[in-house]
């Protein structure tokens, strides 16, 4: 039996929709409802509905590219809804694969007779079968070697569980489940392999719809999600070549979920890509978290790992990259002093395990923004709770230190002190006036770009307030005793 998922905001359509579902003979056991976007990004992943009807309108523009990615993940049929009758709707609908699209005040004839449809394009008459053996140690051969073959011909699934824990629960439910075929059922380190005898009619409709019920039963088993690969019939493909296409293609679920049935029939191919960052987003980045800046970052996070379309990169690089990215979150956080936090701590190594070892991106990179964000709210809440204004001050300097016009006086504001006052007590508790401060900051941040960036000597000059490069150079040599270019040279 089917599940029909209701996301619209108006609890209105949404009782009258449910209400028309469950008055007409459709396939439906299960009808749910969602309100709000985290309640239907929830629900996608937990249910994996067979019929979505989903409103185009209460989708934001930010959060676009993120419900497109799960609802083309975990939904087998879309329909839209939108009060809008424009182009810009239907081409949301185009975008998400929807099979139809239906325009406010809905048509009370037309939404049974499409969804029937939807249930028997989805619906698969097939046989049941008995039950799989874990005997036919024979095909271990055929899956790791060439020379090995099978008395017929089979095609491969190869299935993974969103945890490796599970590995030992899923043997059992694929002993009992109603293949089409009695598969030989081989359980590998960190997945299971299926081998089912070839037929006829085994088309790939026919074959992802088995991968759907498995998906649905280990759901309804464990709540978990469950990755399965198809390699479809290829009667020139020998079992082993197969088992390593699917080796391959089981990475997708890096990027599209873990629950999906993927179906492939030729080797994947990535995207290549430079994994490192460079250095203008080296400077990109230290620029965001020094000036907190939520929105900038949460955009370069969704434009550089949540847009991406096939063919994807190898998601080893991927999470290379996102390493050279905690690595700058890292020493944000030393700072700041985070690191000494227990509780930042162990977030931050839980961060770094997810970037290593998480099976989906977007959670880890929703885990990243989660987590740089609760550190900006702990930079902010100790700069509003301290009562130092030499401590203010000095914070003040450190955000601001690239502006050539920053000054006393400027900083006096900042703090809410007088200036000449302000100037005392820098130089009572830091041994120091405002200007070699100043100028210690300046220089200090000079000395990583020299060290970190491929920048010349007037640009760093320029990104680290000196109005004069010549000026710097100069200060810099007095302070160090060689020049910006030798101290390069150096290091």
């Amino acid at each position: 039996m089917a599940t029909l998922l209701i996301a619209d905001r108006d609890n209105n359509e949404r009782i009258g929709l449910e209400w028309l579902a469950r008055s007409h003979p459709l396939p439906f056991e299960t009808i749910l409802t969602v309100e709000n976007l985290p309640q239907l990004l929830l629900t996608l992943e937990q249910q994996t509905p067979d019929v979505l009807c989903l409103e185009l309108d209460s989708i934001s523009p930010e959060h676009w590219d993120g419900v497109r990615q799960a609802v083309k993940g975990f939904a087998k049929a879309i329909v839209a809804m939108t009060a809008e009758a424009t182009f810009e709707r239907a081409e949301q609908a185009i975008m998400l694969g929807a099979a139809d699209l239906w325009i406010k005040p809905l048509d009370p004839a037309r939404i049974p007779r499409v969804l029937s449809r939807l249930c028997r394009e989805l619906s698969e008459q097939t046989p049941t079968t008995p039950t799989a053996s874990t005997s036919g140690k024979s095909g271990y051969p055929a899956l790791f070697l060439d020379s090995e073959t099978l008395d017929e011909e089979h095609l491969l699934y190869l299935i993974q569980p969103e945890t490796i824990e599970r590995l030992p629960a899923l043997v059992p439910l694929l002993e009992q489940h109603p293949f089409y075929q009695t598969p030989h059922i081989l359980p590998l380190d960190d997945a299971i392999a299926c081998l089912i005898p070839t037929r006829a009619n085994s088309t790939e409709s026919l074959l992802r719809q088995q991968g759907y019920r498995l998906l649905d039963s280990w759901a309804a088993s464990t709540g978990d999600g469950l990755t399965v690969v198809i390699h479809l019939p290829a009667p020139t493909v020998t079992l082993r070549q197969q088992y390593l296409t699917a080796r391959q293609a089981l990475q997708w679920r890096f990027y599209r979920g873990t629950r999906q049935v993927i179906s492939v029939t030729a080797p994947v191919r990535w995207q290549p890509l430079d994994p490192f960052l460079t250095p203008k987003e080296q400077q990109g980045w230290i620029e965001m978290l020094e000036q907190r800046d939520r929105v900038a970052l949460g955009q370069w996070m969704h434009q550089e790992f949540l847009r991406l379309d096939p063919p994807f990169p190898d998601p080893g690089l991927l999470r290379t990259r996102l390493t050279s990215l905690l690595a700058q979150v890292r020493r944000y956080m030393q700072a700041g002093n985070l690191d000494k936090h227990p509780v930042f701590e162990e977030r931050y190594h839980h961060i770094f395990d997810s970037i290593l070892h998480g099976p989906v991106l977007y959670r880890i990179v929703q885990d990243l923004i989660l987590f740089v964000e609760a550190l900006f709210d702990a930079v902010a809440e100790e700069q509003q709770t301290t009562m130092d204004p030499a401590k203010q001050a000095l914070q003040y300097m450190l955000a601001h230190y690239q502006d050539p016009w920053l000054s006393l006086e400027k900083v006096a504001t900042h703090v809410q002190r007088n200036a000449s006052y302000l100037s005392h007590l820098l130089s009572r508790t830091q041994g120091k006036p405002f200007r070699e401060l100043l100028a210690d900051i300046r220089l200090t941040q000079a000395k990583r770009l020299l060290e970190t960036t491929p920048l010349s000597i007037s640009e760093i000059a320029n990104q680290t307030g000196f109005s004069n490069a010549n000026y710097f150079s100069r200060l810099f040599k007095k302070q160090t005793g060689c020049s910006p270019r030798t101290y390069r040279d150096q290091k």
